[in-house]
């Protein structure tokens, strides 16, 4: 079987996790590829009667179908302590998580990498980018100087002490000479770092060469990118972008599959726009529109909690998404929350300095300025929550999704009208027709 990617078409928070979730039952194998516990998919599952909500940070959305195997691959950096907390809290709540399988070449986020995070950010003053402050970046800066810590390194004591005392020997400096910090002890990094050691062991394994097997096998492969592709470190809008590639390409470096085996690639795209952190976003609203889509929406960040920006709907960055990644199938996610708006307008294009760009303009300077040129559509107010076929729309709702399909020249494939793991319509199958 050919392996399936799954993107995000605009600034993360597009509902990725709710995407895979719907594929569950028919995927064997779900591969978080980039990222760490910067960024979270939020599922809703029913149970018994009930409806139950999972908040994912590091974990693969995998996890939560029983059927399925949960990978990290070797392109994600993982905070030990955030990976086994957030297994014990799903245990906790009856979830088996015993098929995880994590990449011995995976990076480490040591103890020092969180410090610089957050005594950089607060050093950059107004020049700050925005990052989570877990981490992240440095120990994507400590992979490309070849100076990371890889999960395998946790089982050879003598190599995991070379190496932490060889980034220690720069960074102590960095931190006591420039940020005037405290430095940071070579043991009690490894005593922090060796405390995970066994109870990780099990669960490390060569997954670049068991996903090999299982599409050998007829398996199904699902990788599934963290943030998206506005963030991506060389297709965002950089440097406001995350440390690591959350495009399609990245799909291949981060799980070790090679892109002859992957035939379809799923972007989510949010009905509406939304971004975390800074840099720009030409649709962005500073009014009661704004406030709206936030506070119906529920737009707050799963594993920050920070307030997200909100605006309408960008169908340039939907087709820049499509080019960059290849883009097969969209799902648009939260349409439920445009009812009740009389007119919903759909960016088409930028005005940069009386210069009309129908595509991503080629430097950041003109993005930054970019204004959006707006197509007004007609809204709807009825209830869509419980509509299941692309019929049961409004004829309005109907209209946005097939205008969306048309400015971002892929088609829509399935649309989700509630949070629930259930509330979605399917117009063709994202596991390839």
């Amino acid at each position: 079987m050919p392996a399936i990617v799954l993107v995000g078409a605009q600034w993360g928070d597009e509902g990725k996790g709710k995407a895979t979730d719907l594929m569950g039952s028919d995927v064997d194998y779900v591969v978080k590829f980039n990222g760490g516990n910067n960024a979270g998919h939020t599922i809703v599952i029913e149970k018994n009667g009930k409806r139950e909500k999972y908040a994912l940070h590091l974990l693969p959305s995998g996890i939560l179908t029983p059927t399925c195997t949960p990978v990290i691959g070797n392109g994600v950096v993982i905070d030990l302590a955030v990976l086994f907390e957030e297994l014990d809290g799903l245990e906790a709540r009856g979830v088996d998580t015993s098929r995880l399988l994590v990449s011995a070449n995976a990076h480490i986020i040591a103890p020092y990498n969180r410090v610089l995070d957050k005594v950089n950010e607060r050093f950059l003053g107004s020049r700050k980018i925005g990052t989570t402050g877990r981490g992240i970046g440095p120990t994507y800066a400590d992979k490309m100087a070849r100076n990371g810590i890889r999960v395998q390194d946790l089982f050879d004591e003598k190599i995991l002490r070379q190496k932490v005392e060889a980034a220690l020997a720069l960074k102590n400096q960095i931190l006591a000479k420039i940020y005037n910090r405290r430095a940071v002890e070579v043991d009690e990094v490894l005593e922090e770092l060796l405390g995970y050691a066994e109870r990780l062991r099990p669960m490390v394994a060569d997954t670049s060469l068991v996903l090999e097997q299982a599409l050998n096998e007829g398996k199904t492969v699902l990788l599934e990118a963290g943030q998206a592709t506005l963030l991506d470190v060389d297709h965002g809008t950089y440097p406001f972008v995350t440390s690591s590639n959350a495009t399609a390409g990245g799909a291949c470096t981060g799980s070790g599959i090679p892109p002859t085996r992957v035939n379809t690639v799923i972007a989510i795209l949010k009905a509406y726009s939304t971004r975390v952190g800074e840099g720009p976003f030409p649709t962005e609203l500073f009014d009661a529109n704004g406030e709206f889509l936030r506070k119906t929406g529920a737009e707050f960040g799963t594993t920050t909690g920070r307030p997200r920006r909100c605006g309408w709907v960008d169908t340039v960055v939907g087709r820049y998404a499509t080019r960059i990644n290849g883009v097969t199938d969209f799902v648009v996610t939260k349409l439920d929350v445009l009812t009740g708006l009389d007119t919903i307008p759909v960016c088409v294009a930028y005005d940069v300095d009386g210069v009309r760009h129908d595509e991503m303009p080629v430097n950041q300077t003109d993005f930054h300025h970019a204004k959006p040129i707006y197509e007004d559509l007609p809204g709807w107010w009825e209830d869509i929550s419980t509509c299941r076929t692309f019929g049961d729309l409004p004829a309005n709702a109907q209209a946005y999704v097939l205008r969306l399909e048309q400015l971002i020249g892929a088609r829509v494939s399935a649309i989700g009208v509630g949070p629930g793991r259930d509330e979605i319509i399917s117009r063709h199958s994202l596991l390839g027709d």
